[in-house]
């Protein structure tokens, strides 16, 4: 079945994209999410006049995901936990306290963008890779401090 998508769908296509897909997938799982619509002829002359529309969009949330980048890049995040001998922390910091973290200064990431390794054991200053998007990442650095 063609269908036309209506967002950026995950291993399928961009926004505006004519694919073929199975025919449960399209009904039972992008038509009603509103993710797709179906490829006929009256809903491909109506994406040659959409497109532009959906083009501006995707520019629209590029802009802001990039805007967002650089302030990750630009911000250093102090996290406070609790340290014993040697610097070791008792537990450690992991990708959800770092998004949490980011939350506390208004910037919403989900955990699973956050590229760390390991977690954190020890006190000190470190680098993490946040993927905002497939083609944009942000270095944000992470200053470790005891408690």
């Amino acid at each position: 079945m063609k269908i036309i998508l209506k967002e950026d769908v995950k291993n399928l296509g961009r926004m505006g994209d004519i694919v073929n897909v199975a025919e449960g997938y399209a009904r039972n799982f992008l038509i009603p999410r509103k993710l797709a619509v179906e490829a006929n002829t009256k809903s491909i002359k109506a994406l040659e006049h959409e497109k532009k529309i959906i083009q501006e969009k995707a520019k629209k949330i590029k802009n802001a995901d990039q805007e967002l980048s650089d302030r990750i890049s630009s911000m250093t995040l102090t996290i406070r936990a609790k340290a014993g001998e040697e610097d070791k922390l008792f537990g450690s910091i992991t990708t959800m306290d770092i998004a949490e973290a980011l939350k506390n200064e208004d910037i919403n990431i989900d955990r699973k963008k956050i590229a760390l390794d390991e977690p954190i054991k020890r006190l000190g200053s470190y680098t993490v890779s946040v993927r905002i998007r497939p083609e944009i990442a942000a270095q944000l650095n992470i200053q470790v401090i005891a408690e």
